[in-house]
């Protein structure tokens, strides 16, 4: 009997060292990244991070919808007694919504596909071509990438209105035409990223079957580049849709411009009838989220519907490396 207890006492001993280090490996696990403790850190910074991004957003859509009833009770704060779509139409008819949702669009879509076709020759020809002064032109695009557009602002609106594109939509277009405008220089590296990474062996056999330049450009490495395209396709529509830096430098008297622009316009507007004391700010504050919400409805509808492929591409240009 003794006997069997004896054998008995290290098979419970191995028993519990056992089901110790399951819970062991269970709380903190084999890899670092498996671990209960891990999990439960890594959504606590998920949660808090999306909290600070979504909170201001619903705020914003909570403030918009509220009657003036519900603005001046303090104990509606996050639940209106009922929806008010009174702001709304107030926000679209400031905004002259119809005219600035046509500009703002037209001047991103173009700018968008200028962008992806200039820039695209421009990052091909630093990723795959010799040619005199490379690295001094490489250098300068660095340095236009750096430089903030106030130091280069002046001598722009200055040549603009020397070409007739005073308060003028082509002058928000025309640099992206050469590979400039919002952000152009990134735009240059990402595709000088994606074509530097490609296989020389496809050059190469384009090149043994007599293509030039331009011909493996447009037949070879175009074609390939889809996924750096749809990043610069995205990132310059999102760009100049919120720009209002520079509607506001070249458009300055026009009576349409883009809707950033007549976001500022707006604001302007709103401080002075709030220092003139014409209304209180709580009669203000649902236009404005009102009319942020409009703003922002469109880029925020482009990203829900392409962001697998966004994803995805971004992976494939280099840019998470």
């Amino acid at each position: 009997m003794k006997l069997q207890q004896a054998k008995l006492v290290p098979r419970r001993l191995a028993a519990r060292r056992e089901w110790l280090e399951r819970i062991k490996y269970w709380i903190v696990g084999q890899e670092a990244n498996r671990g209960l403790i891990f999990r439960i850190a890594l959504y606590v910074i998920l949660l808090s991070t999306a909290y600070i991004y979504i909170n201001p957003i619903l705020y914003m859509l909570v403030t918009m919808v509220k009657s003036e009833k519900d603005l001046l009770d303090p104990t509606v704060q996050w639940v209106p007694s009922h929806l008010y779509g009174g702001h709304l139409n107030a926000a679209y008819a400031s905004l002259k919504y119809g005219t600035s949702f046509a500009i703002s669009m037209g001047v991103a879509v173009v700018s968008a596909i200028f962008h992806c076709l200039s820039c695209a020759v421009a990052g091909f020809a630093f990723a795959r071509l010799q040619f005199p002064f490379k690295r001094t032109m490489f250098f300068m695009l660095l340095v236009a990438l750096i430089v903030p557009p106030q130091v280069t602002i002046l001598p722009m609106i200055i040549a603009y209105n020397q070409l007739g594109f005073h308060n003028s939509v082509i002058a928000l277009v025309v640099p992206s035409l050469f590979g400039f405008g919002v952000k152009g220089p990134l735009f240059v590296l990402i595709y000088r990223q994606f074509f530097a990474s490609q296989p020389k062996e496809l050059e190469e056999a384009a090149r043994m079957e007599g293509a030039g330049a331009w011909k493996i450009f447009i037949r070879v490495m175009l074609p390939v580049a889809k996924p750096a395209a749809l990043v610069v396709l995205l990132f310059s529509f999102v760009w100049t849709w919120n720009d209002s830096y520079l509607p506001n430098m070249f458009m300055t008297t026009a009576q349409n411009v883009p809707l950033a622009s007549q976001m500022s316009r707006l604001d302007q507007v709103i401080e002075t009838m709030l220092t003139t004391g014409q209304a209180p700010l709580y009669y203000f504050e649902p236009i404005k989220m009102a009319a942020s919400f409009l703003s922002i409805l469109p880029p925020l509808l482009l990203y829900f519907l392409a962001q697998r492929w966004f994803t995805e591409s971004v992976e494939r240009t280099g840019l998470v490396e």
